[in-house]
């Protein structure tokens, strides 16, 4: 019965996580399309703020899913490729979370050279992670 109360809350942490990695990259985009102070500095505190969710978000996420893991046994063993492979695409997510804080930084010390098309195309890599994670646990392909 713990293992499930366990489950439960790394997926209801993966999914608040998931929310904010959708959503910074869209303030990106207004941060990178803005020209007004006051606008950019409204969108940098929300950015910051939610960066920093996002973050307490991530952490009891992963030590969920390694409690269950590590602690449980789930996807140990010959027969779980699958998620060997997710694990690497928790890696990139951490990567990609990481990357948003670099990128909130230089909106804020006003050195982004890019423009919003990168930040449209840089949001949908989460939702292909998503898809990827899920498949794989969901159909544990190999």
């Amino acid at each position: 019965m713990a293992m499930l109360w366990v489950k439960t809350f790394h997926i209801v942490f993966v999914t608040s996580w998931f929310a904010g990695l959708f959503y910074l990259p869209r303030i990106f985009v207004n941060l990178a399309e803005e020209s007004d102070n006051a606008a950019l500095q409204r969108l940098l505190g929300m950015a910051r703020r939610l960066y920093r969710f996002m973050t307490l978000l991530a952490v009891p996420a992963i030590l969920l899913g390694l409690w269950l893991y590590i602690g449980y046994g789930i996807g140990m063993g010959p027969g779980n490729g699958w998620m060997h492979a997710k694990l690497l695409l928790v890696v990139f997510l951490i990567g990609y979370h990481h990357a948003c804080g670099v990128m909130l930084r230089k909106f804020e010390q006003g050195r982004n050279k890019r423009p919003h098309t990168f930040y449209r195309w840089f949001n949908e890599i989460p939702v292909l992670l998503l898809v990827l994670v899920v498949a794989l646990v969901v159909i544990k392909p190999f």
